[in-house]
């Protein structure tokens, strides 16, 4: 599909491994320039990710006003610093996952609980909980997921080693809570996901899913890439992902830019 000024009226965009590469704690000046212009000509932006809404709007606070954010998957949404919509995962389901990531991953994995603003740890000081503390994510500590006080709508396993060796073990095991790799030391279930948090976006701010372009570089982005319009992958993504998509990029910001180019 051509970009045109006409056919785009959201923009969402994963975040570590897309916009922002492992190891960096902030964004390109260019990056929050674009979303600002694109604002000023009726485009929003979305920072779609597995990280919390505290997380993400401290990144893009420059610019927050100018975005909607779809957080921890698609597992919540919000908008105008609200939250507009929610998927929580029935609770039994949610701690038989963790139980699960927790006792057979070898004594290799950490697993994080999700809420609607809070990780709950359950460590063993593998790095998860520095990890965590890096993208600016709200966190407490927990020995069992039967403390947490409020809905779950996402359960993680962080694998210090990466996730190589553990994805036939988790990844088929719990299709039904849509587990996928989110990254090189993750694997995340949401009964939400992407392509959902979009979705409703769509719904929400009136807009059909083919006016709206995505980036992503990772498995657990397929749902999103797959519905929106105009769907980029990151040329740094697997084989299998470059094949399933034709329009790649090594940057977000030079597609923004060029179709800033086009206004």
């Amino acid at each position: 599909m051509p970009i045109t000024p006409t056919n785009i009226k959201l923009i969402c965009s994963d975040i570590d491994g897309t916009l922002l590469q492992y190891g960096k704690k902030t964004l390109e000046a260019e990056i929050l320039s674009q979303i600002k212009a694109l604002s000023a000509r009726g485009i929003l932006f979305c920072p779609a990710s597995g990280r919390q809404y505290t997380s993400l709007r401290k990144l893009f606070e420059p610019v927050a006003d100018c975005c909607v954010f779809l957080c921890e998957n698609g597992g919540v949404l919000y908008k105008n610093e609200q939250c507009i919509g929610k998927t929580p995962m029935p609770r039994a389901l949610a701690e038989e996952i963790a139980w699960d990531m927790w006792n057979r991953c070898d004594g290799q994995g950490e697993v994080m609980l999700s809420g609607q603003c809070c990780g709950y740890l359950m460590s063993r000081g593998l790095g998860m909980a520095d990890r965590v503390k890096f993208i600016g994510n709200k966190y407490k500590f927990i020995h069992d997921p039967a403390e947490i006080p409020e809905d779950i709508v996402k359960v993680s396993v962080y694998l210090h080693e990466g996730v190589e060796k553990y994805v036939d073990r988790f990844v088929p095991r719990w299709q039904q809570a849509n587990a996928a790799v989110a990254g090189p030391y993750w694997i995340d279930t949401t009964l939400a996901n992407k392509g959902t948090g979009v979705a409703l976006l769509c719904k929400t701010l009136g807009i059909t899913p083919a006016e709206v372009m995505a980036f992503g570089d990772n498995f657990n982005d397929t749902a999103m890439l797959d519905l929106v319009g105009t769907p980029y992958i990151m040329d740094s993504a697997a084989p299998a992902l470059r094949a399933r998509y034709p329009l790649h990029t090594p940057r977000p910001e030079d597609v923004l830019r060029t179709l800033l180019a086009y206004m």
